[in-house]
Formats: C-alpha cells, structure tokens, sequence
C-alpha cells in the first residue's frame, strides 16, 4: 500500500493484510493509496488498483486513550507496556488477536480476546504469557475506559515470541576437582524452561581469568554447546573468576553476561610429597595382594612334597637291604620279575615198560621268595629222578 500527499512527497509502501490499520497518519491531511497483490512464494506480482484519496480529520488529544504501547520480553514472560495520561478514574481491558485472521479477507473486528487477569485493571502493565505459544503471532491493544459509556482504542502492537523475546543471563555456579575448574551453567529461565533451551538452540560464551591484583591478566574465553565446561590446569592457591553468556545463532541473538562468579583455589601440594605418598601406597597394596598368595603357595608346596616326596625313610629290611628302593605307597609298584617252574612226574608201566612224563605242576616262583633255595632243591630232585629212570630202564 502507498500514502500518496497532494504535495508529491515521496511514496512510502508497506505490507498490510487484506484488512489492515495503518497508523501515524498526520491529521487534516489527504492521502491516496493505491494496492498491489503478490505471491512472494511463486515469486509472482500483480498490477496495481486505481487510486483511491481520503482526508483524514484534525488531530484530538483524548486524554483518555493509552499512548506510547511497548512489549517487555525476556526468558518467554512477556508483559506490555503503556502510558496513561493525566486522567483519573480509569480502567484498562487489554485484547488481543490471533496473526492468522489478519491473514484472512475477512472482518476481524469481532475475533478479538481479553487477556486474562488483565480486563478492567487501573495499572499501566500487563503480563500477557499465558496466552503466548511458539507457533504463531499475536496483535495486542489497550482498551481505556471511562464510566460505562466512554472508551477509547490504542494503536496495535504485533508480538511475534520468538523473534520478540530476549535471551536472559543465565545461571553460573563453581567446582573445584584436582587441577580442574568445573563451570555448571544453568539455561536462562532456570532448568525448568524447555522452551528457551529447546526453541533457540542455546549455545554458551564463557570468560574466565585470574584475579590478581599484582598484575593485569589476560581473560579468556571458550564457547560450547553444554550447560557443563571445565578448564584445565589451573594454578593453586589462586582466585579464578567467571561470567557467561547465552545465544542463539538461528535467531541472531545473545543475551546479557551473567553475574561474576569468582572461587578461590587450595594451596597445592609439593611434589616430591605426592610421589612419596603414591609409592608408599603402591608398596602398601603390593603387600596386601602378595602376602596371602605367598602363604598359600607355601602351603600347597608342602602338600606336595608330602605326598610325593616323604621326609621318613623305611628301615633296611623292608627296603631289601638296601638293593630295592623303596616306592611310595601313593605310586603304581614296578611289576615283579617271576620265574617259571615246571614239576615233572615219571611214571613206569609194567606193561609196555614204557616211561610216562606228565606235567604235575606248573607254578611261577617269585624272585622276592627264597628263590635260590627252592630252586636248588628242584635241581637236586629232578637229578635223582632222572638217575633211578635211567637204572629202571636198563
């Protein structure tokens, strides 16, 4: 739409809806309009409408009406703002109107809401959260009344949230671990506030430096993405101080610094102490693991050498006199050696005169018997038999 003055000052333009309020218009003045449609998604753009000239009326100053209409927004609590002038006895409703009617060729005028516990208030402000969402826009005005009859309009004010809202300081506390300084950073509008941590994509902007007073130090920063960072090596015995900020690169925004945090390092521990420390504990634990394992190998060695090698040795009669070793009774004995014996017992017929040999007894003699004995008497007789055939046979 463009304003177009009988003076031929320049065209201004603006993107209104198909019912749209245009505002800031200088009274007792004529302005012509002239319309355009376009499709901005096909990249498409239409002819303009004939002019169309309107004079607007002289300027009243009703002292009535709210003026000067602005929004407050931090951490998603958004409140609105405005002016009363100087009149007594007056009553504020503030409405508001969902974006999306605008967007419709069609009369809004009977769409607007009242904002809860924000009608008929005597303050100049009202906190309008509980009607905000993420997924669209709003138009907010200020209805001012007097009595029962007389009431005046502002002007609108658009509130889109996301873009509205600004990005608060967030939380910042400090740990000490070791050498480590632990930064635990908490989402501006506390840990319960999905929608700023979720919706901006936060990320974190941390300045840390050492505060001494002996000489200026160099500050540093780091930037991440998690509500926990850590900076290592840190000096003993030294004051460390911190501030953080939030921001959002989709949406261009950066909040305020948080509060500076500050926290004191202990005094550290000379080294040849740690190390002294930490070998006395290795040799402590190295005693404890080995004393026990040591006793029970003992113990097992004992078992052993008992079993299969006995501290007792038999006497020497048990032991053949010396020429056999003895053999644990927990051992498999060698087998023995034996020897073969054969008894033969002669038999004479008278009848054929014939000699009969049968075998009488067949026995396996043990070396370890008198073997020596038993087989000399065996000899012997068998030499006797053999003579007293011999003299029968002749």
């Amino acid at each position: 739409m463009a304003k177009e003055p009988k003076m031929f000052l320049p065209l201004q333009s603006k993107t209104i809806f198909p019912v749209d309020t245009v505002d800031d218009l200088a009274p007792d003045s004529t302005y012509c309009f002239k319309v355009q449609a376009n499709l901005p998604s096909e990249g498409k753009q239409g002819l303009f409408s004939p002019i169309s000239c309107v004079k607007t009326s002289q300027k009243v100053n009703d002292l009535l009406c709210a003026t000067n209409l602005s929004v407050l927004a931090l951490n998603m609590k958004f409140h609105l703002l405005w002016r009363a002038q100087e009149h007594q006895g007056v009553n504020y409703n503030v409405q508001y109107l969902l974006g999306f009617w605008k967007k419709l060729n069609d009369d809004y005028s009977d769409k607007w809401l009242s904002v809860p516990r924000c009608e008929n208030i005597t303050s100049t402000w009202c906190n309008f959260s509980s009607i905000i969402t993420t997924t669209g826009f709003y138009y907010l005005r200020v209805q001012a009344r007097e009595g029962h009859n007389k009431s005046c309009f502002s002007r609108e004010v658009k509130v889109d949230p996301l873009k509205t809202n600004e990005i608060g300081p967030p939380g910042v506390r400090l740990d000490l671990s070791d050498t480590l300084l632990h930064i635990i950073i908490s989402p501006p509008g506390g840990a319960e506030e999905e929608v700023m941590r979720d919706h901006y994509d936060l990320s974190y902007r941390i300045l840390y430096w050492r505060n001494s007073s002996s000489m200026e130090e160099e500050v540093k920063h780091k930037e991440v993405k998690q509500t926990i960072a850590t900076v290592s090596d840190v000096s003993p015995s030294t004051l460390y101080c911190v501030k953080v900020q939030a921001f959002s690169e989709p949406y261009n925004k950066s909040g305020a610094y948080s509060q500076q945090e500050c926290i004191h390092t202990p005094a550290g521990t000379s080294l040849p102490l740690i190390i002294f420390g930490i070998f006395m504990g290795a040799l402590l634990l190295v005693l404890l693991v080995a004393t026990p394992l040591v006793f029970l190998l003992y113990q097992a060695y004992n078992k052993i050498k008992y079993v299969f090698f006995p501290s007792c040795q038999p006497p020497l009669n048990i032991e053949g006199f010396g020429a056999h070793p003895f053999s644990s009774p927990y051992l498999s004995a060698a087998e023995e050696s034996v020897e073969n014996c054969c008894v033969i017992e002669s038999m004479v017929t008278e009848e054929g005169n014939q000699i009969v040999f049968a075998d009488y007894k067949h026995s396996k003699q043990s070396s370890r018997d008198s073997g020596n004995y038993s087989n000399d008497d065996n000899t012997s007789g068998s030499k006797e038999s053999k003579e007293t055939l011999e003299k029968e046979v002749v």
